[in-house]
């Protein structure tokens, strides 16, 4: 078998490898609407996205609370998780010597390998008992007592904020290495301290990369599942403090797929939809964000 025919055989199994994985796509995508869809029809949007009652024995399928949820967790998880995650790529790139590089990163790979169930076990255990002494023994007279619990906002937010260090973290780094080294040589050469040539010229030569890492670990969080329905509290209420309990889109699914029947399966199927479109447009302004840093380099 010569070179050419080899290199043939080579692109045509690459690309049943993309129509395969496309495929799967539309097909998951297209069973998840076609169950879902009518439900949705028959309810209404408005009332489906904008709706605060879940009974759905009672035929009230409103998604709100569990919308503000997930996106609350998330965007707590992110507030806790990006500035801890970018620094770590920063110290990876640019500080780190050559045997403290050899243990952070296999450590931080570590993390990404560690089972849902784990983390939400060592919620579950640890973070939800620290965060009830603090609530019972600090906040007894502010917070409402059935949010002196430990499950909440807050604890799932802890636990979300370090399940997202590996993909904020590596990407993040993967931005910093690949900005042309002189830049750094001639902010240097200019006077400029390191910290203020990381600070003033790394960094935003590297932010289309870091926003990409910022949106995929947006995207794991939301997507999340059994971790944060061990922590979360799972109360289907829209959330007014950090210390609530809250119920997310992914731990509605889980929770209730088991026994539901009818039109509640075609509301669980209706949420999944509306993950759907999340991730497809987080997805989306993360493509968006890193070819335009491709585009500007």
């Amino acid at each position: 078998m010569n070179y050419k025919t080899k290199e043939k055989i080579y692109e045509k199994i690459l690309l049943t490898s993309a129509f395969v994985s496309v495929i799967t796509i539309i097909l998951i995508g297209g069973f998840v609407f076609k169950e879902g869809a009518p439900l949705i029809a028959k309810v209404g949007l408005v009332k489906f996205l904008f709706g605060t009652q879940w009974f759905p024995t009672s035929g009230e399928y409103g998604i709100f609370p569990m919308i503000l949820g997930t996106f609350a967790v998330t965007l707590v998880a992110l507030a806790m998780g990006v500035p801890l995650g970018v620094s770590t790529a920063i110290f990876l790139a640019e500080f780190a010597p050559p045997k403290v590089t050899r243990v952070v990163r296999p450590a931080v790979e570590l993390l990404a390998g560690i089972p849902s169930v784990v983390y939400g076990l060592f919620g579950m255990v640890i973070v939800n008992d620290i965060i009830m002494y603090v609530e019972r023994t600090y906040l007894a007279g502010i917070l409402k007592p059935e949010y002196q619990r430990g499950y909440s906002i807050l604890s799932a937010s802890i636990i979300l904020a370090i399940m997202i260090l590996p993909t904020v973290i590596n990407i993040s780094e993967d931005a910093i290495r690949s900005v042309p080294n002189e830049y750094k040589e001639a902010s240097l050469a200019l006077g400029a301290t390191e910290w203020q040539t990381i600070y003033k010229v790394l960094l935003p030569a590297a932010s289309s990369g870091i926003v990409a890492a910022v949106v995929l670990g947006m995207g794991r969080a939301i997507g999340e599942t059994m971790a944060v329905i061990m922590v979360a509290g799972n109360t289907v209420a829209v959330p007014d403090s950090i210390f609530a309990p809250v119920r997310t889109l992914t731990g509605n699914i889980a929770i209730e797929m088991g026994y539901a029947s009818g039109d509640h399966v075609r509301a669980l199927f209706a949420t999944g939809i509306v993950l759907f479109v999340i991730i497809m447009v987080l997805n989306s302004v993360a493509t968006f964000i890193a070819k335009k840093g491709v585009s500007r380099s």
